[in-house]
């Protein structure tokens, strides 16, 4: 019994395990998250908005360390946008995030801790819970970064850096309408140990239609059902941009596709 007691008494004195650096960071944010959400809006609302989301940057450069990416600034911020619930932008990956003007050029570099979090609150809408295959997916793409929609048309094949652990490059269209026509962005992501990089080029390479995926199209859409018009054009996009992606490598910009997604690799300090 005395031992017994003696546990029990060490159990209650023993002090909890200290919350990691990601879960100080998470939960910092999630109380701005859930003040702002409720709060009404006044230029003294915003003032202390802007103030939390640059305690948030402070917070994650204490949690990312130093980065250097060519051509983008030295300095990171917060790539939350917002921290009110419900605002365009709200939910975008946890990390710093770096930029060129007019965001041409959009990098976040953030820890796979950070990013697993990340990936389960994104679970109800679809994202793919393991890294590998949310990197293969619109979805992490599309809500990672801006505002607008993404869609996937081709994996590009680039040589992982021996540093990494992942490295994958996708080739896509991304904008708040239509999103079929020939794509031009190139995103990279990339894993060096405890590290999460994310570099995005909107305008990265020239490609062309692909006259059988243009058949596949026209194909899907004169089809009957379903008779609703989003869900057949839906149904189309994804049947033509699975014909994009098995007809891409025979193209002849693909080689300098690949070229570019590797040059953007090679922008990221993995070595």
């Amino acid at each position: 019994m005395r031992s017994l007691a003696l546990l029990c008494l060490l159990a209650f004195v023993t002090p909890a395990r200290a919350a990691s650096p990601e879960q100080h960071y998470l939960d910092l944010r999630d109380r701005y998250i859930a003040k702002f959400s409720k709060a009404k809006e006044s230029d003294e609302t915003f003032k202390q908005h802007d103030a939390a989301l640059n305690e948030l940057t402070g917070v994650l450069r204490g949690l990312v360390g130093p980065v250097t990416i060519k051509g983008l600034p030295a300095d990171g911020k917060s790539n939350a946008d917002t921290l009110f619930k419900g605002d365009s932008g709200f939910g975008h990956l946890d990390g710093l995030g770096f930029a060129t003007e007019g965001d041409k050029q959009q990098a976040v570099v953030t820890t796979t801790a950070l990013l697993k979090h990340w990936l389960r609150e994104h679970s109800k809408d679809g994202m793919p819970q393991e890294i590998d295959s949310a990197f293969r997916s619109d979805r992490f793409y599309y809500q990672a970064i801006q505002d607008s929609a993404f869609a996937k048309y081709a994996e590009l094949p680039i040589t992982k850096p021996a540093s990494a652990s992942a490295a994958v490059a996708v080739l896509g269209v991304r904008g708040n309408g239509d999103l079929k026509g020939p794509p031009h962005e190139i995103d990279v992501v990339a894993i060096q140990g405890d590290k999460v990089f994310f570099l995005a080029a909107t305008d990265a390479i020239k490609t062309a239609e692909i006259p059988a995926c243009e058949k596949v199209w026209k194909q899907m859409m004169a089809k009957k059902v379903p008779e609703d018009s989003m869900a057949k054009e839906d149904q189309a996009m994804d049947a033509y941009t699975k014909c994009f992606a098995k007809e891409a490598p025979g193209q002849s910009w693909f080689t300098a596709a690949v070229k570019k997604a590797q040059a953007q690799l090679d922008m990221l300090p993995l070595r």
